[in-house]
Order: structure tokens, then C-alpha cells, then sequence
């Protein structure tokens, strides 16, 4: 049994509509990408995480998700190797996302069916520590 841990989890918004493409075997693969904030005492910023989700999760992000909504992500890294045309290697990483939870108020005249498809909310403990934590954190990082 590995003592290894690949799962990260983010709390971020879409910059665009999700893109859902389907392969030959009929699965679905969407991708989208969250913008996640940062703040340290001297300055802040915003990181842009890659997703990609497979399957009837990428069936619902694809048909509720939308550019600005606030979502959860959580699922493991992956980086992806290629060679380009010119023969460099080259390199790119992705979430590949388990679990997605939209958050935030649900917008005016939305009907409570759509609000959040129960295949893509994460347990209700988890939800719990993922939604409103980074407020509550302390900005001195002990490292």
C-alpha cells in the first residue's frame, strides 16, 4: 500500500464556459479553467488552474457550469508530456477533477432542479471545510 497523496482542491471561478468534447467511445471530457486568488502580507494575485473532468461529471459541468460561477474542485494533478512540431518536449498540467460543487447564491428565476446536481457535490463534510476557510485563515505562514 503507497503512503502517497496526489489531491488537491481548489475554490476558484470559470473564466470561460466549460468546452465538453466526447471521445470515440461515447465519454464525455470537459475542460475549464478557475481563476484562484492569493494574498500574502506584501502582495496578491491570481493563479489560473486547468480542469478536466471525465464521464457524467463532465456531462454536468458542461450543462450547469458557466463562466463566472464559483466552484469547488477537487481531484489529483497530472502533468501530460508531448512533443511539438519543431521536436521540443513540452509539458502541461490539469487537475483531473473528482468532484465539483458549485457555490454561491443560485441566480434569479434558476429552478431549485438545476441548482446543484447531487453526482457532482462532494460529501457534505468535505463541503463543509472547502466552503468559507481561507477567510477565517491566518495570513503568517509558518514556512
Amino acid at each position: 500500500m503507497s503512503s502517497d497523496l496526489n489531491q488537491c482542491n481548489f475554490i476558484g471561478r470559470l473564466g470561460k464556459d466549460p468546452e465538453t468534447k466526447y471521445l470515440p467511445s461515447g465519454d464525455a471530457v470537459a475542460s475549464f479553467s478557475i481563476a484562484v486568488g492569493w494574498k500574502t502580507k506584501e502582495k496578491d494575485g491570481v493563479e489560473w488552474i486547468n480542469i478536466s473532468c471525465f464521464g457524467k461529471l463532465a456531462e454536468i459541468a458542461g450543462e450547469y457550469l458557466r463562466k463566472g460561477k464559483q466552484v469547488f474542485v477537487s481531484g489529483r494533478f497530472h502533468t501530460r508530456k508531448w512533443t511539438d512540431k519543431e521536436g521540443h518536449d513540452r509539458y502541461s498540467t490539469q487537475i483531473n477533477a473528482d468532484r465539483i460543487q458549485m457555490l454561491g447564491s443560485k441566480p434569479e428565476g434558476e429552478s431549485s432542479g438545476a441548482e446543484r446536481p447531487a453526482a457532482a457535490q462532494p460529501a457534505a463534510s468535505t463541503a463543509k471545510r472547502a466552503s468559507g476557510g481561507f477567510d477565517e485563515m491566518d495570513d503568517d505562514i509558518p514556512f
